[in-house]
């Protein structure tokens, strides 16, 4: 998701006539290297606060580096150090070729970085975060290193593109809330309900059409990016799974691979779907018009 972030933020330059492939390049490896480190410091926080140990839920559907004993705190450190090294020579080297805002928006990646996991994810601001990065922060930001201003259409577009990952985080949140609640991590499903978060959910998904109809009647983009509504027909399906609670044990023809995650799981299948389209919309609209 930060490789397509920051694609589409490149993409917004080349059809704005802005486009340089050294300074993209060089944002497409900072964000990636940030994400890196930013998925590094999440596994040792909730490690060292204790959340990951006694097979929490994140242990039950993906490797853990220190819980799994994949490597040791020194070699993790190391580790770390690289990619958190990487990420801050390259956006060094952008404050220098772009300067502006450029220093800003890295503070703000930083902050995201470092705060992420404790206090924002435990105080029900996690989910709010990942959508200001991976919307206005990674593809608004990466415009404004190539173009040298802030695009206002190119915000609105990302927003789009980031409720995607904002809505399987959400739904993952809502999947684990019982183990969060009982770990004293204050998600947002946790602060409002499972029932509240559903609807949420489905808002988010909602908004994601209704923005691209949006940009389309106000003359930001052309009526390609309408080809998202070709997905309009798998809604029911999703909207159907949403109206439940999560069921307490797998479903007979339900992927094993794919338990303990529900809500997310389909979540995900949406918002690839909806994003495979979306990012076809958004090339024709620069290649056509």
């Amino acid at each position: 998701m930060t490789f397509t972030a920051a694609m589409l933020g490149g993409l917004m330059a080349w059809r704005a006539g802005v486009f340089q492939w050294d300074l993209w390049l060089a944002t497409v490896l900072g964000l990636m290297f940030a994400h890196a480190t930013n998925n590094l410091l999440n596994d040792y926080t909730d490690s060292r606060r204790g959340i990951d140990k006694e097979n929490y839920y994140r242990n039950q559907y993906g490797v853990h580096v220190l819980e799994d004993g994949l490597m040791s705190e020194r070699q993790f450190w190391r580790y770390l150090g690289v990619t958190a090294g990487i990420a801050l020579l390259l956006g060094g080297w952008l404050i220098l070729q772009r300067g502006g805002l450029t220093l800003e928006l890295m503070l703000a990646g930083a902050f995201f970085v470092l705060f992420y996991t404790w206090p924002l994810k435990y105080y029900g601001l996690g989910e709010p975060a990942v959508l200001l990065v991976w919307g206005p922060l990674m593809v608004g930001g990466s415009f404004y290193v190539m173009a040298g201003y802030w695009s206002w259409d190119v915000t609105w577009l990302s927003l789009v593109f980031a409720l995607g990952p904002t809505t399987v985080l959400f739904g993952k949140h809502i999947d684990k809330l019982e183990a969060d609640k009982s770990k004293g991590v204050n998600t947002l499903p946790v602060i409002l309900g499972e029932h509240r978060s559903r609807r949420w959910v489905l808002a988010m998904i909602g908004a994601q059409y209704a923005l691209c109809v949006t940009l389309v009647v106000a003359g930001s983009f052309s009526w390609a990016l309408l080809l998202v509504l070709v997905n309009l027909p798998k809604l029911p399906e999703l909207f159907k799974v949403y109206q439940h609670p999560k069921p307490a044990d797998r479903p007979g023809k339900y992927p094993e691979e794919a338990w303990p995650l529900w809500f997310s799981a389909y979540a995900f299948r949406h918002t690839r779907k909806f994003t495979s389209l979306f990012l076809v919309g958004v090339v024709l609209d620069t290649l056509l018009f």
